[in-house]
């Protein structure tokens, strides 16, 4: 099988020569400049010769347009962090406007797809990171944020819709640069941050609409649930997205409690969960880094079989920790080879 047969026997629960993986972390000293990122991602990937390629924009390539104060970073154990939000009063939703997706920090984003498609052609399928709306406003706007959901609903409501429309607008982009997929992140979908009635109005709606203008378009996409207490079944229901990945290894439901309800395939396996500093440093709660080979390939091992090896895609919960060691790399791939 090569790479695209094997992802594709995963997606739909069949027979896969071996288990199909890859791993990601962000790679700060690279990914202010479109091209070298392509670049090193490319390599990387060859280099252990993973399955698939998640594109790692810098985490807030889909707000610097709307003009917050960004600290950047290029030590790999950090990463960008806003230092001040785009605005700071109620009107300041209002302000926000869609923007085409080629301009400014998107466009950017848009060249990385550019760059790795003239490198691996067919050879490595490879999916654009993207972001729910309310993901992308929290990362922007004030800390009152989630109480002007519930006050200020109207104001919200403006800006979820340009945002929804400016993150369309890059997809549509992103397409055309030859991505087979799209990984879609929400940071909001947990029962930490709103309930079922908020989450549907102002996160669910808002994605659905963003996922529409992919979902037939391309095959290789995923939803990335971030956080504790996710909201698993309201994704497993109404997201029409074949592929899951959440901390699978650090908060409910594992892969095997989750096969009980769902016949999604699921991304994941690895116990990689990052907290982000308000410095930007990377505190990592990484698997990799803190275990042997051996350990590694045993923590693989049972994620594959509580799926019984079917429907499965290696990687980690979050991202890995950028200075994980290549022996630990490797060990990720062989792995896959010699689960039986």
């Amino acid at each position: 099988m090569n790479r695209r047969e094997r992802l594709e026997a995963a997606i739909n629960h069949k027979q896969t020569d071996r288990i199909p993986a890859s791993v990601w972390m962000h790679f700060s000293a690279y990914d202010q400049d479109p091209r070298s990122l392509a670049e090193h991602q490319v390599a990387f990937n060859d280099k252990y010769d993973f399955d698939y390629i998640k594109l790692m924009p810098f985490g807030l390539y889909s707000v610097q347009d709307y003009g917050p104060r960004i600290k950047i970073e290029v030590d790999p154990n950090k990463t960008a962090v806003v230092e001040k939000a785009a605005f700071e009063t109620v009107e300041g939703y209002k302000n926000i406007r869609p923007f085409h997706g080629r301009y400014g920090t998107h466009g950017q984003t848009v060249q990385i797809a550019e760059h790795v498609k003239q490198l691996v052609g067919d050879k490595t399928p490879f999916m654009q990171t993207i972001f729910s709306p309310l993901s992308t406003l929290k990362k922007m706007a004030p800390a009152s944020l989630v109480e002007d959901l519930k006050n200020h609903p109207e104001a919200v409501h403006s800006a979820l819709e340009a945002i929804t429309e400016t993150t369309i607008n890059f997809a549509v982009e992103n397409i055309k640069a030859g991505v087979d997929g799209f990984f879609f992140a929400t940071q909001m979908s947990t029962y930490d941050a709103l309930n079922d009635e908020l989450h549907q109005e102002f996160v669910q709606d808002y994605d659905l609409q963003v996922i529409d203008a992919y979902k037939n378009q391309t095959w290789l996409n995923a939803a990335h649930i971030h956080g504790n207490n996710i909201m698993f079944e309201t994704f497993n229901g109404n997201y029409p997205l074949p592929i899951l990945n959440w901390h699978d290894r650090d908060t409910d439901p594992s892969f095997a409690e989750a096969r009980k309800i769902s016949n999604k395939t699921f991304m994941g396996g690895i116990a990689e969960f990052p907290a982000i500093q308000a410095s930007g440093s990377l505190a990592h709660d990484g698997f990799l880094n803190e275990n042997s080979t051996q350990e590694i390939t045993k923590h693989i091992h049972q994620a594959i079989d509580m799926v019984e090896g079917k429907g499965i895609i290696i990687g980690p919960g979050c991202v890995a920790s950028p200075d994980t060691a290549e022996d630990k790399l490797h060990a990720v791939r062989e792995a896959c080879d010699t689960w039986q």
